[in-house]
């Protein structure tokens, strides 16, 4: 295996987590919410909250050090509409998944509050999770619009 191909799979495998993670966490996440259970919303995000610290956090600074290294050992330059249009993508992507993560952080605690006083959740954290979900759109459309210019590269 050359250098390049191990880069490569390093990258592609990056992309895979961003988007499985991401998948998996609005998944949980919303149907943690559905239950209406600050207890189990309180439990789902926690593991949320780590998943995106250990998972989406490792990817995410993954992705620019091996597509870099990519157009390195490619010669590829970085002028190329799609990696810029790639560039741009990510940095959206970026701008919407950095404030989830203290979104997530804080439904977290709410829940746990609620659940600790047993009482329901406060209307803060309805807010939030409306704000989390919107957020979700752009951001994951952004990283699956990455995606396909990584496979298409069509200009």
């Amino acid at each position: 295996m050359t250098l390049y191909f191990l880069v490569k799979y390093l990258h592609v495998l990056g992309a895979i987590v961003i988007l499985g993670t991401g998948t998996g966490i609005a998944f949980f996440m919303l149907m943690a919410h559905r239950t209406d259970n600050a207890d189990f919303i309180a439990r789902t995000a926690s593991v949320v909250v780590i998943a995106d610290a250990i998972f989406t956090l490792s990817a995410v600074i993954l992705q620019p050090v091996t597509g870099g290294l990519l157009m390195m050992l490619s010669a590829t330059s970085i002028a190329e509409r799609w990696i810029l249009a790639s560039l741009a993508l990510y940095a959206i992507a970026g701008l919407f998944w950095i404030p989830v993560v203290f979104m997530q952080i804080e439904m977290r605690d709410l829940a746990r509050k609620a659940a600790e006083q047993q009482a329901a959740l406060p209307e803060r954290y309805f807010v939030l999770f409306r704000r989390w979900f919107a957020f979700g759109f752009p951001g994951f459309g952004a990283t699956m619009a990455i995606l396909w210019l990584m496979i298409a590269k069509p200009f």
